[in-house]
């Protein structure tokens, strides 16, 4: 029976993080090569994104569950395993079905590698060591999100696309080799014996034909019998899961926590932010490698892209001193401020536009987030009792699935229509993309301001404690994922809510 060595579960779960992040964030940059190898359109292979983040807003939560139930070892190994398989499957792929298929069991992979692998650290360290081994794997996080781009370009021109995804097949191999050998099995003894497998399922199947039905209603249309029929299923699949989570003995989710309003405000929010970096990114990824637009090579691309990661990462220690000496609501409100001034700079984007033009934008967006997603996480931790922290956690994590799934989609369906609608009328290709990215730009930047609003009027003000380390690092890693932060204390004044219901997810 293996005993659990501090140094070897900490290798193991950041390394794990890491290459999960790096390749989430990779994977935009390379459609374009994987479009060229596939005959797949590059519209299609949206679903390689969207996919991901579907099934990931799906699994999140269940297996911290299923971690707590079975043991988080064992399931942190067979998240490990189907993120070796994932990866073979899309590295062998001669279509772009097949890519999409490896993409989806990829979410639930990466779903439970962070929640288990997060899991496994708390049990495994306490105290100040605890501290630093979450803040490692906060930083281990924001460091893979940053470097994926970059990577995956320079893959992409010395092994091909293809390269991404065998390496990382290799690294998880030996972290589920360094996890045998260093990390004893645990459990939670006291959490339910059941899991939510239909919330699951329901949350499944709410998301994908609302996914479906905005990927396809510019050829479809908006009001068109399939696009109105795909919301229908929505509509009713959503009502199936509230109806399911008020039966079940343990629930995906605990309905009372929606009467907190800040941690309802702070989800939003999260949802909002991820929705529009991971769309940016998407749709840049594209714009910049388009041989009518600025034909970057994928290198290039992720050269470029790189200052919006960055800035994220950079601005993150700077985060919680702030939040602490203006306040989170200003902060966030700041973040969102900032966000939509960067995006509609972009909605004014034409075919003029040379790389440097988008600098600043860019970087405004990036600085915007980061200042608004580390205080958001803290708010939905701090705004519940400590019992209710992980599972207030996630439910922000989860909602930044489903943020990155509809924001992708709806931004990459208006890319995709107005380019066409432009072209149809006889418009330059160049125009026509950049019109499109324009356009997108513009939804983006309603979303951003209506996170602004949120910050005014909903998120109330909660206990900030004094910023340390970990606040830093849970800031770096606040678009991908909530960390429990100083200021996650008792609710806070002015909260309705009252939940006693334990977490199925362990933080």
């Amino acid at each position: 029976m293996s005993t659990t060595s501090t140094g070897g579960v900490l290798a193991a779960t950041c390394v794990s993080t890491l290459v999960v992040n790096a390749n989430t964030s990779a994977v935009s940059i390379l459609l374009p090569a994987i479009s060229d190898d596939t005959g797949t359109s590059v519209d299609t292979l949206q679903w390689a994104v969207t996919g991901y983040s579907l099934v990931g807003a799906a699994v999140i939560i269940t297996s911290g569950s299923l971690g707590d139930v079975f043991g988080r070892k064992r399931v942190f190994q067979l998240g490990l395993a189907l993120f070796v398989v994932s990866c073979v499957i899309i590295a062998l792929a001669q279509s772009g079905g097949m890519v999409i298929a490896g993409r989806v069991i990829q979410g639930a992979a990466g779903a439970t590698i962070l929640a288990c692998g997060l899991s496994l650290l708390s049990v495994a360290t306490k105290g100040d060591e605890n501290l630093r081994a979450v803040s490692l794997w906060g930083a281990a996080a924001a460091v893979g999100a940053a470097a994926g781009p970059l990577v995956g370009g320079v893959l992409v021109d010395a092994t091909g696309w293809q390269g991404l995804f065998w390496i990382d097949a290799g690294v998880a191999v030996l972290c589920m080799v360094l996890t045998f050998f260093t990390v004893a099995e645990s459990s939670d003894p006291d959490a339910p014996r059941s899991v939510d497998y239909l919330g699951t399922l329901l949350i499944a199947l709410t998301l994908m034909p609302l996914i479906l039905g905005v990927s396809k209603s510019g050829d479809w249309g908006w009001f068109s019998v399939p696009t109105l029929t795909c919301f229908a299923i929505t509509l009713l699949a959503g009502w199936g899961f509230v109806r399911t989570e008020r039966r079940v003995a343990a629930p995906l989710l605990d309905l009372a926590l929606l009467r907190n309003r800040t941690l309802v405000g702070a989800t939003i929010a999260i949802l909002i932010g991820a929705g529009t970096i991971n769309a940016l990114m998407y749709l840049l990824s594209l714009y910049f490698q388009d041989p009518s637009t600025l034909g970057f090579s994928p290198l290039e691309a992720g050269l470029a892209t790189l200052p919006a990661t960055v800035g994220l990462v950079v601005i993150a220690p700077l985060v919680p001193r702030l939040a602490a000496r203006f306040g989170p609501r200003q902060a966030i409100g700041a973040g969102f401020a900032i966000t939509t001034a960067g995006f509609v700079a972009v909605g004014f984007a034409d075919a003029s536009w040379q790389y440097l033009t988008f600098l600043l934008p860019l970087v405004a967006i990036a600085v915007g987030m980061g200042l608004s997603n580390g205080p958001s996480s803290s708010a939905a931790t701090a705004s519940v009792s400590p019992d209710q922290v992980g599972e207030a956690s996630g439910f922000s994590n989860m909602a930044r699935y489903v943020g990155a799934a509809v924001a992708t989609a709806l931004a990459a369906t208006i890319y995709a229509t107005v380019t066409a609608n432009q072209v149809a009328d006889g418009a330059a290709d160049a125009d026509a993309l950049s019109s499109g990215l324009a356009a997108a730009s513009w939804v983006m930047a309603v979303f951003s301001a209506l996170g602004l609003l949120l910050a005014i009027v909903v998120i109330v003000r909660y206990p900030a404690g004094r910023p340390g380390v970990s606040d830093s690092a849970a800031a770096a890693a606040a678009h991908l994922h909530t960390l429990p932060t100083t200021a996650a204390a008792p609710a806070a004044a002015g909260d309705a809510t009252s939940v006693d219901q334990p977490s199925g997810e362990t933080s």
